[in-house]
């Protein structure tokens, strides 16, 4: 035993499941965990494993099937008022009001809370600057940057201060610098007493917590330190250099290997995870396209390595997306031409003269702050937004001169999920490939096809709204793909899901880039655009950078950090580009 007295538990969780619908899987099974005064515990695990479902049972809001919880001395299910004077509550979808003011809903909060008279003054004057929304207290809601909108949502939540603050995936969506901005507020929470649930689908985020619950199809798979659970793939972990073919060739290969669970791309390299019981000497480097140049060098492991060790390993390697797709010929011109491109609403530019071209068979990628221009830009190539002025190409098409003969040659799938909520997922099906003009047997085929490729068949007569986040991107995904476009937009499609959707995602784009589709996407998982050829980097309207991971990562190196990760390379680029303007 140590000196250090242990933390008093804040919240005891006994023996809890929950069953929605007896034909269906249970949400949560025989779940026993404890969450200390004092600390954040992050709520990690797969798209549907069942951490909305618990965070709604710890605030009183669900009954359990059985078990109990009690938080602070009051039980959950007998003393609910109790429970709700105890806690916040940031839900997944946060309940801001686009049409208010950042003010009108702070005071509309505080009434629904009874915080009142001086108390109320003080509260928002200390909320305003520690969320930094001090200068928007008149701004409409809906005006606000991702990133603002989640302080503005974490404030109006706290306008009442709890004992236990409960959130919801608070950072999807959000820039790396508002994560890190976001994190730092919850951590100085920690300072006033407050106790934090995190539920997060970035697990260097849940690397942070103190401790960690890790839910898998209802169960609790691990409870305890982040650091302790790392320990296991210790010795296991990876990088691969010298790679003597695509990369996304070698990745594909090496996946399919038996003694390896999972791989993914870090800039020209590759980092990959051995199973247990396995060692280096058992690779066998012959069987990869390029192996006989390849180099192996153990590095430290990662939260994340664990969790998908933990979980059964990755999806594997392969994509019968990309099998099934017809060889597009490489082109000699660029596919993806911005030109000049500017976008002005009113007197405020969203798109500032942005110029660049994505050659055949590459995947580019759009970095930036959440309100810096990326989707503005994205949708000017799209041809869903006319430019102020400047031109955009897709295949040699000007999307102003012939829109409908570019755009049939593009897929593309929106940040925000875009199909049709009220319908099925079948009938979103049939309504798409009816627009992309497929017909009779061939429409039948493509359509049993990516029921097929994502494990749609389940839910094909389930409302799309009530789809998980995982499979709606699915969907999403499928009905960009159906007519089997050349240009491929992805604007954040793995916004929110977990790490192993979002393998399976990047296989499905890997292979088809292999296969000569051009692929364009936006995304604030850093690790995710390690991935990408190349990077844009967008701030302030402007395209300030291009270049390949790891280029932007040596313009970020220093002797204080001479091996950054993308994510402090994104955050260094754009701090030093602040200093210089």
């Amino acid at each position: 035993m140590n000196g250090h007295p242990q933390p008093q538990p804040l919240v005891t969780i006994s023996h809890l499941s929950k069953s929605f619908d007896k034909n269906l899987p249970p949400a949560l099974v025989d779940i026993n965990a404890i969450i200390p005064k004092g600390e954040i515990v992050g709520l990690a695990g797969p798209d549907g494993a069942g951490k909305t479902t618990l965070i709604r049972l710890i605030a009183g809001l669900l009954i359990p099937t059985e078990g109990d919880i009690v938080v602070d001395g009051y039980q959950t299910v007998t003393e609910t008022r109790a429970i709700h004077d105890l806690i916040a509550y940031m839900p997944q979808k946060f309940g801001l009001y686009e049409d208010l003011t950042v003010m009108q809903n702070l005071v509309l909060y505080a009434d629904l809370r009874g915080t009142l008279g001086e108390q109320r003054q003080e509260t928002f004057k200390k909320l305003l600057a520690f969320t930094g929304l001090e200068p928007f207290t008149t701004r409409l809601a809906g005006a606000l940057s991702g990133g603002m909108k989640q302080k503005l949502g974490l404030a109006c939540t706290l306008v009442k201060k709890p004992a236990l603050l409960l959130l919801d995936e608070p950072s999807v969506g959000v820039d790396p610098i508002s994560r890190r901005e976001l994190w730092r507020m919850v951590h100085d929470l920690l300072e006033e007493g407050i106790s934090v649930v995190w539920s997060t689908a970035y697990l260097e985020e849940a690397e942070r917590c103190h401790s960690v619950l890790l839910l898998n199809e209802g169960k609790l798979l691990y409870s305890g330190s982040p650091k302790e659970l790392t320990k296991r793939v210790e010795g296991r972990t990876f990088k691969l250099t010298n790679l003597g073919a695509s990369r996304r060739l070698v990745l594909s290969d090496i996946l399919k290997l038996p003694s390896v669970i999972d791989g993914t791309i870090q800039g020209k390299d590759l980092r990959i995870v051995l199973k247990a019981n396995e060692n280096a000497s058992s690779l066998n480097f012959n069987a990869l396209s390029g192996g006989d140049q390849m180099s192996l060098e153990q590095i430290p492991p990662r939260f994340e390595d664990a969790f998908i060790d933990i979980l059964g390993g990755g999806p594997g390697g392969g994509s019968v997306l990309a099998d099934l797709t017809p060889e597009v010929p490489v082109k000699a011109e660029a596919v993806i031409q911005a030109e000049g491109l500017v976008k002005r609403f009113g007197s405020f530019t969203a798109a500032d003269h942005i110029t660049f071209t994505v050659p055949s068979a590459e995947i580019f990628g759009l970095l930036g702050p959440n309100g810096a221009g990326k989707s503005t830009t994205f949708k000017m190539l799209c041809g869903l937004l006319k430019p102020t002025s400047g031109s955009a190409y897709v295949n040699g098409l000007s999307l102003e001169i012939a829109p409908s003969e570019a755009r049939s040659h593009i897929g593309y799938m929106a940040q925000k999920f875009s199909l049709y909520g009220n319908l099925s997922v079948m009938q979103n099906l049939e309504f798409f490939s009816g627009i992309y003009n497929l017909r009779g047997k061939h429409r039948k085929e493509v359509m049993e096809e990516m029921i097929d490729i994502f494990a749609l068949k389940p839910y094909l007569n389930e409302s799309s709204d009530n789809l998980p986040l995982g499979f709606k991107q699915r969907l999403a995904l499928s009905c960009a793909l159906m007519h089997r476009p050349e240009v491929l937009f992805l604007d954040e499609p793995t916004s929110g899901v977990d790490p192993i959707t979002r393998r399976e995602f990047w296989n499905h784009i890997n292979g088809l880039v292999e296969r000569g589709v051009t692929v364009m996407v936006t995304t604030h998982f850093m690790d995710e655009a390690e991935y990408c050829d190349r990077i844009g980097l967008v701030y302030r309207s402007k395209l300030i950078m291009v270049g390949t991971p790891d280029e932007l990562k040596e313009k970020a190196a220093s002797s204080a950090n001479p091996r950054p990760t993308l994510e402090d390379a994104f955050i260094d680029l754009i701090e030093k580009y602040d200093a210089a303007n």
